[in-house]
Order: structure tokens, then sequence, then C-alpha cells
């Protein structure tokens, strides 16, 4: 196999920091890997890695370094170590570990000061997934670090995004989508005890949730679009539709004795909407009421 000059460090091998080095290695890489517990990196020492005693010593091995721990304060204590610091000057790091935009802008601040180029990432994948031609990885800082380390993130994932030079945009936008995963997964478990109530079973509804989802992923992108606009003429979905539609599911979460907190706290959101005049409206004027500061 040919052996591409980056050299590539990874340090944290957690299930995706084991799937990265051996992606890395795969595509020709001569890779060194760092991990608290040394345990981790046998199988890939085995399949021709190298593993560094010290993080400062693991970094000074690559020219990338891509890094995905537990959070900020783990890579914080790694990347605090003697001599990690300095081992960073004139190399790439790519931090994939889950932070924040704040926590994205204070790690930019410290590798520059140490001499290095940073990229802060965000994965939307889960190990299995990666080195997929359509496998998100979302990315912003600076672009001639971008262009530097564009080749290597688009092998562990083809759908790799840039958002610009902005450093937090991708701890940014990471966030957002989480919010709307976990707005959509609870909703999918309520949904779940709508069914139990009726007599079908999970599986079945997990089935036709998972065939609706393209068409609902192209409805919010056209929501998204009318928000971007700020036209809210009723073009799609009128909000009235909403409003009517989680007062049913309230009143039937009631009826058949489940969890109502969920339905209550969605048929509140709409009413509240419809109250302040958006009821005639585009459903996406939703986000009129959730720019206004939550009541005291």
């Amino acid at each position: 196999m040919k052996t591409n000059q980056d050299t590539i460090t990874v340090l944290g091998l957690g299930k995706m920091g084991q799937t990265l080095a051996r992606l890395m290695l795969e595509k020709g890489h001569r890779v060194t890997v760092w991990n608290r517990s040394s345990d981790k990196a046998a199988d890939l020492v085995a399949a021709g890695a190298t593993l560094a005693a010290t993080p400062a010593e693991a970094i000074a091995a690559g020219d990338i370094i891509l890094m995905c721990v537990h959070d900020y304060a783990a890579a914080d204590e790694i990347l605090g170590a003697a001599g990690a610091g300095e081992a960073l000057e004139g190399r790439l790091l790519i931090q994939l570990t889950t932070g924040s935009p704040e926590e994205a802008r204070r790690a930019e601040k410290w590798v520059h000061r140490h001499g290095g180029r940073y990229l802060d990432g965000a994965i939307q994948a889960a190990p299995t997934q990666m080195g997929l031609p359509d496998t998100l990885i979302l990315v912003s800082g600076a672009k001639d670090a971008w262009e530097r380390g564009e080749e290597a993130l688009r092998y562990l994932a083809g759908g790799t995004t840039y958002l610009g030079e902005k450093i937090s945009a991708a701890a940014a936008m990471d966030l957002a989508t989480l919010s709307y995963v976990y707005g959509a997964t609870l909703g999918f478990f309520h949904g779940a005890l709508i069914g139990e109530a009726e007599g079908f079973g999970a599986a079945e509804y997990g089935e036709i949730v998972a065939r609706i989802a393209p068409a609902f992923g192209d409805f919010l992108k056209y929501e998204g679009g009318v928000i971007q606009k700020g036209d809210f003429r009723v073009s799609e979905s009128p909000m009235s539709i909403s409003v009517e539609a989680t007062e049913r599911i309230l009143n039937t979460a009631r009826e058949a004795g489940i969890n109502t907190e969920m339905p209550e706290f969605f048929a509140g959101f709409f009413r509240r909407a419809a109250s302040a005049g958006y009821g005639d409206e585009e459903v996406a004027a939703i986000i009129k009421l959730l720019r206004k500061p939550a009541a005291a």
C-alpha cells in the first residue's frame, strides 16, 4: 500500500478514536496513537500504528493531530501535559471532541499561542458509519487550516462540510442539530406510547417513521428557507393546522391515560403562537415566539 506523506496522530482511543486511527492506517498514513489506557491501542499497533508514551511524544510525531476524547476538560488535561503545547508548533490540531462554541474559541486561541493551526469539528455519525461517502463531519476554522486537513477529513467522512472561518460555527451547528434530534427523539418515544395504547408495536411504528423521515426532512429544509427569507405568508403548512394537531395529541394522551408532559408542552407552545397572532401564518412563524425572551 502506498504510504501518504502526512503523518497522523490520534489522541484518544475510545470507539470513535480507534475508528479514526484505523481509517488513517487504511489510507496509508503513518499513524501514531496515544491513550490514557494503553491497552486500547493493542489492535492498532498490530495493524501498524505506533504507540506513544506521552501526549507530547504523540503530537511531535504527527503533521496532523486528530483528537477525540470525552469532553473539552479531558482534552485540556491532555494538551496541558508536559511538552504537549510546545510540540504543537507548526502542526494542525483537528479537534473532534464535542464541545460548545465558547470552548472552541478558547481552544483556537490556545493552539495559536503555541504556534499551531486549529480546526474545530463535530462528528455527526456513529463509529460504524465513519468512512462512508455521506458521513458528515462539521468543520470550522481558518481557511488555510481547512485546506491542510480537508483530504484527511473527507476520507474519514465523505460528507464533511466546511462552515467557514468562524471557529465556533461547527460547535454551534452541532448543538443546533442536536436540539432537533433530541426534540424529535422525545416526540418519537411519546408516539410509541400512543401506539402501545392502541395495540400496535413500537417496531411497526419505527418502520413508518423511517419511511416518512426523508419527506419530513425536506419539509423542514423548506421551513428553514421560510425563516431565512422572513416571509411567513402561508405557503406550505398554516400554523393553525399544528395548533389543532397538538391539541388532538394532548387530548388523546389524556384519554389513553398515558404521560401528557410532552404533548402539554407542544400544545401549549402552539396555543401561545396562535394567541400572539401567528395562527394564519406559515408554521415556521413559531420562530418569532421562540425569539422572544422566556417569561419569568
